[in-house]
């Protein structure tokens, strides 16, 4: 799954447009994504990702980077042996993107709006 384009709201993949936040695997895209406490980003939001068990996490934290990732969020990766990659999302995209051609298991959740 690669990542077409984005803008503020909208994120195309392989030729399909998204409006609401999604996490992206490499082989599908689970669209409206949301966070139980909104703009902070919790392990709890993860556990389709952790269950996917990635060496890599690419969290697009929105157009300016909004949303938060707590400490607690990113020792619990580490703990997963998770790479966090975390970049505003029109910087993310291309990361994930990069990451995915270069074979790495990477996934990508992206906030879409702010």
């Amino acid at each position: 799954m690669k990542v077409d384009s984005y803008s503020f709201g909208s994120m195309v993949i392989d030729g399909k447009a998204y409006d609401k936040d999604l996490i992206v695997f490499p082989d599908k895209v689970c669209p409206n994504w949301w966070r139980s406490q909104g703009h902070t980003l919790l392990i709890d939001d993860l556990a389709e990702v952790l269950e996917y068990e990635p060496d890599i996490l690419v969290v697009g934290r929105g157009a300016y980077s909004v949303m938060v990732i707590p400490e607690s969020t990113k020792e619990a990766l580490k703990e997963h042996n998770i790479e966090l990659i975390q970049e505003a999302t029109p910087k993310a995209y291309g990361i994930f993107n990069d990451q995915l051609k270069q074979g790495a298991k990477v996934v990508g959740a992206f906030h879409l709006t702010c």
